[in-house]
């Protein structure tokens, strides 16, 4: 009746896992060893890298140096440019001449009731010394 495995499923599977893990981890230290092929990829990649990115910054570069000379290429596009230019300077003047504005303003009323409290302060404090008095 009794079977001559007596190992149970949920233990077999376990023991099997863990033979695959550790053939897993044989095979990941067996790997870690490089060919000359690999290293001269990794070399090739090492100078390819930094060439690629030099010929990118170059193109983006280049790239806005002919949008610049598109842009002033006639003196109509040139003076549409400046007035666009100006525009832009102006509208972030006002926007700092509004910011200024509105600091200016709380300061003045920060000071107003300031003044108020010390000065309903003083009145007090008056009031109490005429009264010891």
């Amino acid at each position: 009746m009794a079977s001559a495995d007596t190992t149970s499923p949920r233990a077999a599977a376990a023991k099997a896992r863990k033979s695959t893990a550790a053939s897993a981890k044989r095979e990941t230290t067996t790997k870690r060893t490089t060919t000359p092929a690999a290293q001269s990829s990794y070399a090739e990649r090492a100078v390819l890298i930094p060439v690629g990115a030099a010929l990118i910054a170059r193109d983006k570069v280049v790239s806005g140096v002919n949008d610049t000379i598109t842009s002033y290429s006639s003196t109509s596009k040139a003076q549409a440019q400046l007035r666009k230019f100006e525009r832009r300077g102006a509208t972030a003047r006002k926007r700092v001449e509004r910011e200024v504005r509105k600091a200016r303003t709380s300061v003045e009323r920060e000071l107003r009731k300031r003044r108020q409290d010390s000065a309903e302060l003083a009145d007090r404090l008056q009031g109490r010394i005429q009264s010891l008095v």
